[in-house]
């Protein structure tokens, strides 16, 4: 037996004799003469020695450089960027094996060749690369890959999580929910010039909530997924902003709808009892919806608003939707569920619910809800609601049900509608007449109110006229 292959079976790694010895020769010509073979040969068992991981779950972010067997899963879509030296090009390659998964990052030539179709999900590669901990995780940015067919990788999926058991830097994720609101695609500029996309929705299950982040090829699954509609995220990862986690689903990942059913079935506070500076989920009927008013921030931009009134059984209190929930399908009589709502000082001192970025809007399609005295409130979207139990109490309807027809308990009793009218006064005295822009209204009201001065008014309407109760 010569040196090298005395080398060669000293090697206590999964390297073909084949790929050694050619990784000799170029070590003795990259050396340019400086070192013979049996030289060069010990140089590369020493490389491959250090570099060479038994499985993917032993690849730290640390190495220099690692050398390890995995399975292709998935293929993602062409980037290009644009470098000092022209436009560069990656493809990130999603693979595991039975102890983990990775991203690999294939550049430039290589990316070409995968988009060639040299590359297909199924296959085992022998992979060299530099590891890194990239934002999606454990990140192997290729430097050579080669198929393997003699090697057989058995990857299976780990279990399915829960919202509520989810972990800050966990990866891997794994979870059914259901889709209580979708907000559309928006792009992004990433400091190598390139652009990005970014998509957000908000999935529930039985155990809680969690708003979820579509990226880049990802990002518009967000606009083709409905609410109410069951999904599940495979290889999702969990971040932190404003200290809420979030899951995020990257290049590595995949949300699809499944035909499963989750429930979701959200505890509300009752809107007599929310308190200033609170966070809190609320449910009810909308009394009444503004049309969509738009305006300009202070950088220019144009932004938008739309005021509803939500009512329980405890009380009413305006909701102000801001953004995409401005256009949302909402009507009066609907039932509705906000959920992560700021509570602040609204008009006239009076408490206000505002719906932003991190709040969900969710219409539900059953009536069942309650808000009763304990607090709490079973309801599910699209169906999925809580017990009915306590939905009669007192010999007479409670909760929601008892505004599903326009009426509030107390004009059940006293007879007209119970609502709420917002307009400009284009008329003083009796009556006073206000003008929403659409429609006007005829107000019973003692109160002094000046032409061109906006209010709204809360009450019964008893033929055409609003006799108002309130006076905002």
């Amino acid at each position: 037996m010569g040196a090298i292959e005395e080398i060669y079976a000293d090697i206590d790694a999964d390297v073909p004799e084949t790929k050694f010895r050619k990784a000799v020769e170029q070590k003795v010509d990259q050396m340019e003469g400086l070192a013979d073979e049996e030289t060069a040969a010990m140089i590369v068992a020493h490389e491959i020695a250090d570099g060479e991981v038994d499985t993917v779950s032993d690849i730290e972010p640390a190495m220099d450089e690692v050398k390890f067997l995995a399975k292709v899963l998935a293929i993602g879509d062409p980037r290009t960027f644009e470098r000092d030296d022209g436009e560069g090009r990656v493809i990130n390659v999603e693979a595991a094996d039975e102890t983990g998964t990775v991203r690999l990052a294939f550049w430039d030539e290589q990316a070409a060749a995968v988009e060639r179709g040299e590359l297909e999900t199924g296959q085992v590669l022998r992979i060299r690369g530099r590891p890194k901990d990239g934002y999606n995780g454990l990140e192997v940015s290729v430097s050579d890959a080669e198929p393997d067919d003699t090697v057989e990788i058995d990857v299976s999926r780990g279990d399915e999580a829960t919202i509520e058991a989810l972990t800050l830097g966990q990866s891997d994720v794994v979870l059914q929910g259901r889709v209580l609101d979708t907000e559309g695609v928006r792009t992004f500029d990433r400091d190598d010039g390139s652009q990005g996309q970014v998509a957000n929705l908000t999935l529930g299950d039985e155990t809680g909530r969690v708003r979820a982040t579509l990226w880049d090829e990802r990002a518009p699954r967000a606009e083709e997924l409905a609410a109410g509609a069951t999904v599940e995220v495979v290889d999702g990862y969990v971040r932190e902003r404003d200290g809420e986690i979030e899951l995020h689903v990257g290049d590595r990942g995949r949300i699809e709808e499944v035909s499963a059913t989750v429930e979701y079935e959200p505890e509300t506070t009752p809107i007599e009892t929310v308190e200033l500076d609170q966070t809190a989920d609320i449910a009810g009927v909308v009394r009444s919806a503004d049309p969509v008013t738009t305006f300009e921030r202070d950088d220019g931009s144009e932004g938008q608003v739309r005021n509803i009134r939500l009512q329980d059984d405890t009380g009413d209190i305006r909701v102000a939707l801001w953004g995409e929930k401005a256009d949302l399908d909402i009507a009066p009589g609907d039932e509705l569920l906000v959920a992560d709502a700021e509570i602040q000082d609204g008009f006239r001192d009076d408490l206000e619910a505002s719906a932003g970025w991190r709040s969900t809007v969710t219409v539900l399609e059953d009536t069942s809800t309650t808000a009763g005295e304990t607090g709490g409130t079973d309801a599910g979207p699209t169906g999925q609601s809580g017990s009915t139990d306590d939905a009669v109490s007192n010999g007479g309807e409670t909760g929601l049900d008892a505004f599903a027809d326009g009426e509030s308990p107390e004009s059940a009793e006293t007879g007209g509608t119970h609502t709420e009218f917002t307009g400009t006064v284009v008329q003083t005295g009796e009556p006073v007449v206000l003008d929403d822009g659409t429609e006007t209204m005829p107000v019973e009201t003692d109160a002094r109110l000046r032409l061109g001065e906006e209010v709204t008014v809360r009450g019964r309407v008893d033929g055409e006229r609003l006799d108002a109760d309130e006076v905002l």
